[in-house]
């Protein structure tokens, strides 16, 4: 996938859809573009942060381990963002996220995403949409789980 490519992939992600070519080129640039097979990990839970995945092809899963034993709480596909969490909260990750297919992502790195959010408030805001969301989803999915294990 070239530059070009990665750009037009990352203009599809709200997070970034108003912010300059430019910027998201040099974005592309900077980030470290990486695969992985079904079934790979691309980090645990309780590991610290050092960069958010954007995924640019394929799906993953999110899960949670607890008590219980591990969770799914989410699947991501492609123009998704995963991993913001630890970089923005400086907090270990609060999931594993494992590939349920071929992935392609960029690893963006966490000064370069924190420099963005500087840069552009706009999005901040779009940050703040996409977590409260990922939230209502993990909320709604702990409910279920609860009520299940109820009966």
């Amino acid at each position: 996938m070239s530059i070009a490519e990665e750009v037009n992939c990352l203009r599809r992600i709200p997070l970034f859809a108003n912010i300059d070519t430019s910027k998201l080129k040099l974005l592309a640039f900077t980030s470290e573009r990486l695969s992985f097979r079904s079934g790979d990990i691309l980090f645990e839970q309780d590991e610290m942060g050092t960069c958010a995945y954007i995924l640019l092809r394929g799906e993953a899963e999110v899960i949670v381990t607890g008590p219980g034993g591990p969770l799914t709480v989410a699947t991501l596909g492609s123009n998704e963002i995963v991993g913001e969490i630890a970089i923005l909260c400086d907090v270990p990750r609060t999931a594993t996220v494992r590939a349920s297919s071929d992935l392609e992502a960029l690893c963006v790195p966490k000064d370069h995403f924190l420099q963005m959010i500087a840069d552009f408030p706009q999005m901040g805001l779009e940050i703040m949409r996409s977590l409260a969301h990922r939230l209502e989803q993990t909320t709604t999915r702990l409910r279920e789980v609860l009520a299940a294990q109820a009966i």
